[in-house]
């Protein structure tokens, strides 16, 4: 971890996503996936998951689905029940309406929203199960009105087909109407071009390891796609007025997700520093995946120290974090100097994890510096927009010359006659 001032640190990001040989297999995958469809989603579940299936094997019945509920704790499905009202009441203000502004000479100019008819969502099944990502995909499209929702996941290793009861359950009770028991390139490959078993999708969201990342990015153009997503990140940017052990809680919070996460504390007290420094080593002994936290802090973790929280905010903007708490004796003073950052939370209370699981904001977030030009998942993501033109006669004598002009500028006569030629002789209706 490095520890001093922040003129000093530079978080290296990678430039190059995924190596020249995971290029090429993922390559190979998706294009035997496109000529052969469920043979080759089958060849690839034997062989890399270990676990043989039929063809009709590939989808989830809904006998699996209804025999989950009764392998997760009641407790569980009211965490979840409240999280989706969470979310859904938070996206249900994102919607857009159409609209039109029809003016006095007969122009009417305007919006249409549409919602995308078929989304797919990948649920990757490795180090975690997440059914909170299950949410944070499901609720905006189906908000947005996206009426076919397909989820894609690898089957247990190791010669189970099985499914975690938890994802069937939290796709269950969030509005996915067909789920597919295939994970990997191959699973992006079918949503993207279809097969036989799973009809083709217009848009992909969900994580993934390299493998799903790399696929989603070959896809990209016949299918849209939420983001190539890379490690979690967490900045904190606090004064002497915060908790050590809060800060370093919220830390180690993404630090756990994986080896690459990265957590920074940014502040201009030398005092806190220190105690939070403590407060990693301390913290992180007893955690489940100390060895995962360990090598993130190690690689990627950072106690940056700065003149004031002026400096700070700047650091912050350099960073442009998927998370950002601030942690200040008045952190909505500090609100208006932070423009890039995925999700920001306020005060001692707001702990990261309220966001990842219950608040209702959407978890997925801009990475790797993205938060400069990028959004978290809302809505919008599954609206097609579409713009009104109408023109009467009376607007087009008006506007010809000028419509004219500036199509013989760029060479383009046949666009300036098919203005003036509706100008020629009487009015049609």
């Amino acid at each position: 971890m490095y520890i001093g001032s922040a003129e000093g640190f530079r978080l290296e990001r990678e430039t190059e996503y995924g190596s020249a040989q995971q290029n090429e297999t993922v390559a190979e995958i998706v294009a035997a996936v496109r000529r052969e469809g469920d043979a080759a989603l089958l060849r690839y579940t034997a062989q890399l998951d270990k676990v043989e299936l039929a063809p009709g094997e590939l989808r989830v019945a809904q006998e699996e689905i209804e025999a989950a509920y009764g392998k997760v704790e009641p407790e569980f499905i009211a965490a979840l029940r409240q999280a989706a009202a969470n979310i859904t009441a938070f996206h249900e203000k994102q919607k857009r309406t159409t609209w039109a502004d029809a003016r006095p000479d007969g122009t009417l100019l305007g919006m249409v929203f549409r919602p995308l008819k078929r989304v797919g969502l990948y649920v990757p099944g490795g180090k975690a199960a997440y059914p909170s990502s299950v949410l944070m995909n499901v609720l905006p499209a189906k908000v947005a009105g996206v009426p076919e929702i397909a989820l894609v996941t690898p089957p247990s290793t190791g010669g189970s087909a099985g499914i975690d009861p938890y994802i069937l359950v939290a796709a269950a009770e969030a509005g996915v109407t067909e789920m597919y028991r295939v994970g990997g390139a191959q699973a992006i490959a079918a949503l993207a071009y279809g097969t036989a078993s799973i009809p083709a999708v217009d848009k992909i969201c969900g994580p993934g390891n390299i493998y799903v990342a790399l696929a989603k990015r070959a896809v990209f153009g016949a299918v849209d796609i939420d983001s190539i997503a890379g490690p979690s990140e967490i900045a904190v940017l606090a004064d002497d007025t915060a908790d050590p052990r809060y800060v370093a809680a919220d830390m180690l919070s993404q630090a756990e997700h994986d080896e690459m996460a990265s957590a920074v504390l940014v502040t201009p007290s030398h005092k806190l520093a220190q105690a939070v420094a403590a407060e990693l080593d301390r913290q992180v002994a007893t955690l489940p995946r100390r060895e995962i936290a360990e090598k993130s802090l190690a690689d990627y973790g950072a106690i940056l120290t700065v003149a004031d929280l002026s400096e700070g905010a700047e650091i912050i903007n350099k960073l442009a974090p998927e998370h950002l708490e601030i942690i200040t004796e008045d952190p909505m003073n500090l609100l208006g100097t932070i423009e890039n950052a995925g999700a920001i939370f306020l005060g001692p209370y707001s702990s990261e994890p309220v966001g990842d699981y219950y608040a209702g904001p959407n978890h997925i977030l801009p990475t790797n510096g993205t938060a400069r030009f990028s959004s978290p998942l809302n809505v919008d993501d599954f609206l097609k927009k579409s713009s009104l033109i109408r023109y009467s006669r009376e607007a087009l004598q008006r506007d010809a010359a000028g419509i004219a002009t500036l199509a013989r500028h760029e060479g383009l006569e046949a666009h300036a006659r098919a203005v003036e030629i509706r100008l020629e002789g009487g009015e049609r209706k």
